[in-house]
């Protein structure tokens, strides 16, 4: 699995912790696809203000992480 350095940086602004990432990806709460995007939700009890933690990613020949950041409020689609 390879992190982009934005992700890194959102990653340490956040303090979203490795493990954090990896419950997200492994056990998504939610997940949907936008192209070739993978996007999955994932929400930690007393964490990030119980909002869900977004990480979005794209599978190529070893996993790339695009972004990861806590939702900030809820969207309504």
């Amino acid at each position: 699995m390879r992190i982009s350095r934005h992700a890194r940086n959102n990653m340490r602004l956040y303090r979203i912790r490795p493990r954090d990432l990896e419950a997200a990806l492994q056990a998504p709460d939610r997940s949907e696809r936008e192209g070739r995007y993978h996007v999955v939700y994932k929400t930690f009890p007393g964490r990030f203000r119980d909002k869900p933690l977004k990480v979005v990613y794209a599978v190529e020949e070893d996993t790339v992480i695009i972004t990861t950041y806590p939702l900030q409020r809820t969207y309504r689609r």
